[in-house]
């Protein structure tokens, strides 16, 4: 039997999550497909830590028919799939761009949400301080504004820094395997939008 292991948040972050699921409710009813690409032209390259890296990919993540952010990303050669992705170790840059205004919370925890529906119960319990860690940077925030940037930066031996406006939020968190959890948002078998992930892998090599 499947066992399923879910974060606690503190009781203020609750309403959050309860608004989530009735934005998944209603995007699932809808049957709502996504157009591909995104509206941010992203730069064509990036260089984290002195690497060179390249545009694998871009799109827009929806909640329903509504915008919610931009997101690029960047790594050391173009793959064409997303196992190629999850197998990279050099350094990796996820990019976005808000296309609304988010609440802070909302944002932390719909991250949360994507981690857990793609990690093992032992993975969830190992990168908790992690996680707990990205949770706390978005929450911090009453919201990002239509316009505002956040990132997500990987350093082989170092870990994940968060970013937003472009500023570190403290020091690098986790570890390759938790990247890859990170990753897996956007890019696991379950996905929080099929559509994004298509998006992402679509400058691939032919």
């Amino acid at each position: 039997m499947k066992t399923t292991t879910t974060f606690s948040f503190p009781r203020r972050h609750r309403p959050a999550a309860r608004v989530a699921c009735s934005w998944a409710l209603a995007a699932a009813s809808l049957g709502f497909v996504a157009p591909a690409g995104a509206a941010t032209p992203f730069e064509p390259a990036q260089t984290v830590q002195g690497t060179p890296l390249v545009l694998q990919g871009s799109g827009t993540r929806y909640r329903t028919v509504f915008k919610v952010y931009d997101m690029a990303l960047y790594l050391p050669r173009k793959v064409r799939t997303a196992e190629e992705v999850l197998a990279t170790t050099g350094p990796m840059r996820l990019q976005f761009v808000a296309q609304r205004d988010i609440p802070g919370t909302d944002l932390g925890l719909s991250f949360i949400k994507g981690l857990s529906s793609n990690a093992t119960p032992d993975q969830i319990r190992r990168h908790t301080p992690s996680s707990n860690r990205l949770v706390e940077i978005f929450s911090g925030r009453a919201k990002l504004a239509s316009g505002d940037t956040f990132a997500m930066e990987y350093v082989p031996g170092k870990g994940t820094t968060f970013f937003i406006q472009g500023q570190p939020q403290g020091a690098p968190v986790g570890d390759a395997e938790y990247f890859g959890m990170v990753l897996r948002i956007w890019l696991g078998p379950s996905p929080v939008d099929a559509s994004l992930k298509e998006a992402l892998l679509a400058s691939g090599p032919t």
